[in-house]
C-alpha cells in the first residue's frame, strides 16, 4: 500500500555575525521569526499524516548558522527518518549550511522566507530574509540539488498555504515513487502492444521494480480465498446486491467468485511487497477462474489499493503518482479516451469497463452490473488527467485538466470530459509517446506534477 505519511524537518536558518547586533541581522528578530513560523506551521499542518521535527536539539535557539552544523543536523534528521526538509530563512541566513544540509539529506527541500514587516523611522531593517534566498538558491543550483520555493510572503498568506500544501504533495509523490514496486499479474493482452514497457529502464532510471506474478499463483490464491473466506465473501455479495439495482442475471456463485478477487489481490500485494498492481483481466480471468475482477478492483479503489486493467504498468505508476499528489484523500481512476462527444467538439468519453471506485459514482446515476462489470457514471467536477510513458528511452509525464459535461448514457464506468481544446489532446496522444489509457483524479494537480518532475532527472513534464 502507498505510504502517505510525512515527517518534515524544520530547519530555521539565520546569519551569524560577531558581536551584539542591534540593527541589521539582530538575532532577536531572527529568533522571533523562527518561533512564529514554526508554531504556525505545526498548528496548521500537523495531522494524522504529517508530523514535524526541528533544530531544538542543536543549540539554545534551535537555528543553524554555520556550515559545520550541517553534518550534525543531517545525522539527526536521518536518524528521525525525515522525509522532507523545510528551510526557513529567518534573516539573511547562511547559504553554506542550507545548501550543504540539503546536499547531505537528499530529500525534497523547500526554501522560503517570511516577508519583512518592520521598517524603522531611521531606516533600520532587521532581517532582509528575502535577500538571502537568492544566495541560497544559487548554491543549491551549483550543488545540483533540486528544491521548491514559495514566494516571499507572510506565513499567514494564502500563497503560503497553497505552496506548502503543494510541497507536501510533491514530497509524498517522491517518497513513494523512489521505492515503488508494481505487481504485474499475468501478461499483457497479445494485441495490446501499446502497453509494452521497459522493465530494466524503470529500475535503472527510477528505481521502480516490476514483480511478475504468474497465473498459477493467482489461481492457487483465488481458490484458497473461496475455501477459507466464506463469511467475508457472503458479506461482499450482500454489499453488491445493496449497491447495484440490476445484477445482470448473475447468481450468488458468480457474484462470490467476482468478490473473491478482492482478497486475492490483497494477498498478492502483501506477498510481493508491492504498492500497486496491474493485472490481466478480460483476456484470461473468465477462462481461468470463471469470473471477472473489475468489481473487486472498484471495491479496492475505495480502500486506497490501486489495481489497473490490461497489465498496463505505466498506467499503474501514473495512478500511484496521482494518489500521492492527493495524499490518499481522493481516489484515482483509469479512464481511457474512447469516443468523441456527438455534439460538443471539445468533449470526450473517458471510460473503462468497470474498475472505478464506487465512491466516485454520480449520486443520480443508476448502478448496474453488465457482463460481470460495474456500470455507472462518475460524479461531476474538475479533474486532473495524466499519463507517464516513454519512447526511445525518453520519459515524459503528460498532464492537464478537464471538467465534466453531460453526454449520452453508456455501459461501464465513465464520464464525459470537456477540454479547453480537445484537438490538441488528440494530436498529443496520436504523436505520442502516449496511448488511450489515462489516469484521472478529482482536483487540479498540474502545478504539483510539474514540480514533481523537477526532482526526477529522467522525467519531463509534457502538456498538449
Amino acid at each position: 500500500m502507498l505510504d502517505y505519511s510525512l515527517k518534515i524537518g524544520l530547519a530555521s536558518c539565520r546569519r551569524w555575525l560577531p558581536g551584539k547586533r542591534t540593527g541589521i541581522f539582530n538575532p532577536d528578530y531572527a529568533r522571533a521569526n523562527k518561533k512564529h513560523v514554526e508554531s504556525w506551521v505545526r498548528a496548521h499542518y500537523t495531522d494524522e499524516q504529517t508530523t514535524f521535527t526541528d533544530l531544538d536539539f542543536l543549540n539554545d535557539e534551535g537555528m543553524m548558522f554555520d556550515v559545520a552544523q550541517a553534518e550534525t543536523i543531517a545525522a539527526e534528521f536521518k536518524k528521525q527518518k525525515v522525509d522532507a526538509l523545510f528551510i526557513i530563512n529567518c534573516n539573511y541566513g547562511c547559504e553554506e549550511v542550507a545548501a550543504q544540509l540539503a546536499r547531505l539529506m537528499q530529500v525534497p527541500t523547500l526554501l522560503w522566507a517570511p516577508q519583512d514587516t518592520i521598517f524603522e523611522a531611521d531606516g533600520t531593517r532587521y532581517t532582509d530574509a528575502q535577500c538571502g534566498l537568492f544566495a541560497m538558491s544559487k548554491q543549491f543550483i551549483r550543488y545540483k540539488v533540486p528544491f521548491e520555493h514559495i514566494e516571499n510572503c507572510p506565513v499567514e498568506a494564502p500563497v503560503f498555504a497553497k505552496g506548502f500544501e503543494q510541497f507536501l504533495s510533491v514530497a509524498c509523490m517522491l517518497k513513494n515513487f523512489r521505492k515503488l514496486r508494481v505487481a504485474q499479474v499475468g501478461l499483457r493482452p497479445q494485441p495490446f502492444t501499446c502497453v509494452m514497457f521497459n522493465e530494466a529502464e524503470l529500475v535503472e532510471k527510477f528505481g521502480i521494480d516490476v514483480v511478475p506474478v504468474n497465473m498459477p499463483m493467482v489461481v492457487e490464491t483465488f481458490e484458497d480465498v473461496l475455501a477459507t473466506k466464506g463469511d467475508e465473501l457472503a458479506a461482499d455479495v450482500a454489499l453488491l446486491k445493496d449497491r447495484y439495482q440490476d445484477m445482470g442475471g448473475l447468481d450468488d456463485e458468480a457474484l462470490t467468485r467476482m468478490a473473491a478477487f478482492r482478497e486475492t489481490f490483497r494477498r498478492i500485494m502483501d506477498k510481493t511487497g508491492c504498492q500497486v498492481i496491474c493485472t490481466e483481466c478480460w483476456t484470461c480471468m473468465l477462462q481461468t477462474v470463471k469470473a471477472m475482477p473489475c468489481i473487486s478492483m472498484s471495491t479496492l479503489a475505495d480502500e486506497r489499493l490501486i489495481v489497473t486493467c490490461e497489465t498496463d504498468v505505466m498506467g499503474a505508476i501514473t495512478m500511484a503518482l496521482l494518489s500521492c499528489a492527493a495524499r490518499g484523500k481522493e481516489i484515482p481512476f483509469f479512464g481511457e479516451f474512447t469516443v468523441r462527444h456527438p455534439e460538443n467538439p471539445n468533449a470526450e468519453l473517458l471510460w473503462h469497463c468497470g474498475p472505478f471506485g464506487w465512491s466516485l459514482k454520480k449520486p443520480e446515476s443508476k448502478a448496474r452490473i453488465f457482463n460481470m462489470k460495474p456500470s455507472f457514471q462518475v460524479k461531476d467536477g474538475t479533474y486532473t488527467i495524466a499519463r507517464m510513458d516513454s519512447t526511445q528511452g525518453r520519459y515524459t509525464l503528460l498532464d492537464g485538466t478537464f471538467k465534466t459535461v453531460d453526454g449520452p448514457y453508456t455501459f461501464g464506468t465513465y464520464l464525459w470530459a470537456e477540454f479547453d481544446d480537445y484537438r490538441k489532446w488528440e494530436k498529443k496522444l496520436i504523436y505520442g509517446p502516449y496511448i488511450h489509457h489515462m489516469a484521472e483524479i478529482a482536483g487540479d494537480y498540474s502545478d504539483v506534477l510539474e514540480a514533481f518532475c523537477r526532482h526526477v532527472p529522467e522525467l519531463t513534464i509534457d502538456r498538449p
